[in-house]
């Protein structure tokens, strides 16, 4: 866990929970085939360890839309990749398997967001526009803290070169080559400059890799899988 004043950040990882192989075991994914009772259990598992009465999830779909939330959404959340919260003791969760869980804090502003920053959502700008939201909330860049979690690194997440070219003509940080020296993407690299350019001091990273940590889930490595989560709140 990562403490900046009032402001809590937790990432999850696989162990601990009660889903079946192969979301074994604490799979905090609703929509990934795994049995809802089980993933409901995971999450009360997980709010009830942080010490946390409520987390909201949303419905993640690679976009770049960012709420404002100050109560779980239940059983049909909106599509968004990303909350932003003034309210003590209200998770914000996103969940990733591969891609990065962004997680920011102002905590004398009081007030936290999160992101999930996979390729398209990347570099469609979803982080910045998370800092945007927070700003608009109170929140000073300068102040913040952002924490880019675990996710498939640039020397794994191989992808075909005609894509590593589109997303370095979008964002050139991204470009990257694998350990073979074939065409990849950083994904960390490109969020830390977009964290950069909006004015975030305090850039801090989980350099876990998921695709080479089995603690944690990774899309790549073993679809159909769970998936694990960055949680942020303020205390």
């Amino acid at each position: 866990m990562i403490s900046t004043g009032r402001a809590r950040m937790a990432f999850t990882d696989r162990h601990g929970g009660v889903s079946a192989p192969p979301y074994d075991s604490r799979n905090l994914g609703g929509a990934v085939g795994d049995d809802p009772a089980a993933v409901a259990e995971n999450r009360a598992r997980t709010a009830a360890e942080l010490g946390l009465p409520q987390i909201v999830y949303l419905r993640q779909v690679h976009g770049t839309r960012i709420v404002y939330v100050t109560e779980p959404f239940g059983d049909d959340p909106p599509p968004a990749d990303g909350a932003v919260t003034d309210r003590a003791g209200l998770g914000i969760a996103v969940l990733g398997a591969d891609c990065a869980p962004v997680l920011v804090a102002d905590p004398e502003a009081g007030v936290v967001g999160a992101a999930h920053s996979g390729r398209p959502g990347t570099l469609a700008g979803v982080v910045p526009e998370l800092i945007a939201e927070m700003v608009r909330r109170g929140a000073r860049p300068e102040r913040a803290t952002a924490v880019i979690g675990p996710a498939a690194c640039g020397r794994c997440y191989e992808v075909p070169a005609e894509m590593r070219e589109e997303a370095a003509r979008v964002l050139p940080e991204t470009w990257s080559v694998t350990r073979h020296g074939t065409p990849a993407l950083d994904l960390r690299a490109g969020i830390t400059a977009q964290l950069t350019k909006a004015g975030v001091a305090d850039i801090r990273h989980d350099d876990r890799c998921t695709i080479e940590t089995p603690d944690l889930y990774s899309h790549r490595r073993d679809k159909p899988t769970g998936r694990f989560a960055g949680i942020v709140w303020l205390t």
